[in-house]
């Protein structure tokens, strides 16, 4: 099993590439658009990395907002650690989802209501 290692963060922006071009400017994170998907993503060194999503786009059962970031957590089995979550009080908002290409991903909300991700990348399992 996995140390559920953090390992994307999703910061919600009114403009993604303005945001790529701030977060760039200001720590020096290396920045890639991703013109088909309109993402915007940046790599931090030493990690995590992640992405600029639109304010008010949203992803199936995700929907983004200023003050809501989102995390991504690794797990080797997603729909375990989705019922390890319901079994703790958590709710589930978005079941085990593929990401074309990628790996799988999934939501949950924790009691207090926080929302997280979890990812599988396609070359750690199904």
């Amino acid at each position: 099993m996995s140390n559920h290692p953090i390992v994307h963060i999703e910061i919600p922006a009114k403009d993604n590439r303005a945001a790529g071009k701030f977060y760039g400017d200001l720590f020096g994170w290396k920045i890639e658009s991703d013109a088909m998907y309109n993402y915007v993503q940046f790599m931090a060194e030493g990690g995590p990395g992640g992405g600029f999503v639109e304010v008010g786009q949203s992803d199936a059962h995700v929907e983004y907002k200023t003050d809501s970031l989102l995390v991504y957590v690794s797990t080797d089995d997603i729909d375990a650690t989705l019922a390890k979550v319901e079994s703790l009080g958590g709710k589930i908002l978005m079941p085990k989802s593929e990401i074309p290409h990628v790996g799988w991903w999934g939501v949950f909300s924790d009691p207090t209501g926080n929302r997280v991700a979890l990812y599988t990348s396609m070359g750690h399992g199904a």
